[in-house]
């Protein structure tokens, strides 16, 4: 019987109906989910390649996993955390770094800047020198030769290269007393960019020097460090090698007065950037419940398709009663004709969406702005969450409104 009504439900949605409105009404319900399921698989296709994009942009911000004291800014013991790292098999690369604010000064112009010292493994931490577009990266033959954000160096219009071309560093001093000369205030280095890279919003106005400079600066001992930044082999065990050195330096730091494992706070790149992907997933959440709130919506014009096929099928559904056809299969067939629309519409919209999104991917004809695409990324998991969110909508409503009684079949 249940193979009866699924015909029967088949034969309601192909076959010509009675009235002319009754089919495009039902037709209609199977455009408007084809629609909403193509808009809401486009949107998340598109949230999905913002996320690699941002990834991206924030990949040489943050290494694997970031060393940084809780108890001041210099790391103490930086030879023993240093043996440590050598030690664990899971650390492929690790560097130094010391980052610090300064005021940058050329011909009469200047700016705050980021001034982040690096030791010379840092590139095979994170690969900045390949994002270098004009000029080369620092050789560490000299600790003022640095490398600088495009659109800093556009502001203050610093060459690249040049003898004549040296800005000037200004580091504040630390302490307190009376200040009798220019020197009491800050320390100050001249520089010379030899090279530019794009600071892709995350790292503008910042300048890449060797962290002598640094160290020469802030007036720090050789051989410092704020933190220390580590490439992993493989990143995906980020959260396990985290506990295998928060265990590891625990005890070799334990002669310290702090209790052991608290002078230091290791995270990931995760972690690190918690704030910012807290707010992508929240938009992304958004986004969804909006679409999804659209979804429901349509499901509205199925609801009318169904209604309005039962007041069209009426006459035939009163002899199917008549010759014993049981209430509860007949409820099917409107139930297995509202499913039928639902699905209808899933498929057409996962394939035009689908295409809409190979079009962007191969054209890149749609644009953010006048340089950037709007990045879009097919995966299977947004099939899946279109399709479930469509599908329990959908079921949903055919099955509220598939519940006739009897009385409304039998009168008049």
């Amino acid at each position: 019987m249940k193979n009866i009504a699924f015909y029967i439900a088949s034969r309601y949605l192909l076959s010509k109906k009675g009235s002319t409105a009754v089919t495009f009404i039902t037709w209609l319900a199977v455009g408007a989910m084809t629609v909403a399921v193509t808009a809401m698989f486009v949107i998340i296709s598109v949230f999905s390649g913002l996320e690699d994009l941002n990834k991206d942009l924030i990949s040489n911000l943050h290494a694997d996993l970031t060393i940084k004291s809780t108890s001041g800014k210099t790391l103490n013991d930086l030879d023993r955390i240093t043996s440590v790292l050598k030690n664990n098999k899971e650390i492929s690369h690790f560097s130094r770094v010391i980052e610090e604010k300064v005021y940058i000064s050329f011909n009469g112009k200047g700016d705050i800047a980021y001034l982040r010292g690096v030791d010379s493994a840092y590139t095979k931490v994170n690969p900045i020198d390949k994002e270098v577009f004009f000029g080369t990266y620092p050789g560490f033959k000299y600790s003022n030769e640095v490398l600088m954000e495009n659109s800093l160096d556009i502001r203050l219009s610093v060459p690249v290269s040049t003898e004549n071309g040296y800005a000037t560093i200004f580091m504040p001093k630390p302490g307190t007393g009376i200040i009798n000369k220019e020197e009491d205030i800050y320390n100050k280095k001249d520089i010379l960019v030899t090279g530019l890279f794009p600071g892709k919003d995350q790292l503008d106005n910042y300048i890449i020097a060797p962290i002598e400079l640094t160290e020469e600066l802030l007036s720090l001992p050789k051989h410092s460090a704020y933190q220390i930044v580590i490439r992993l082999k493989n990143p995906e065990n980020a959260d396990a090698v985290k506990q295998q050195l928060t265990t590891s330096l625990g005890g070799s730091l334990k002669g310290e007065k702090m209790p052991a494992g608290k002078q230091l706070e290791i995270k990931t790149k995760q972690e690190e950037n918690a704030a910012f992907w807290k707010m992508i997933n929240t938009e992304k959440l958004f986004i969804y419940l909006i679409f999804a709130l659209v979804i429901f919506i349509t499901t509205f014009n199925l609801a009318g398709a169904i209604i309005i096929l039962q007041l069209d099928k009426k006459e035939q559904a009163k002899s199917l009663v008549s010759l014993g056809f049981p209430l509860s299969h007949l409820r099917q067939v409107y139930f297995y004709t509202g499913i039928l629309i639902v699905v209808l519409g899933i498929i057409s919209g996962l394939i035009l969406g689908t295409g809409l999104c190979y079009f962007q991917q191969y054209t890149e004809f749609f644009k953010a702005n006048e340089s950037l695409p709007f990045p879009v990324k097919i995966v299977g998991r947004n099939y899946l969450t279109v399709a479930l969110t469509a599908s329990l909508f959908g079921f949903g409503i055919s099955w509220a409104f598939s519940k006739i009684s009897k009385d409304y079949i039998t009168k008049n």
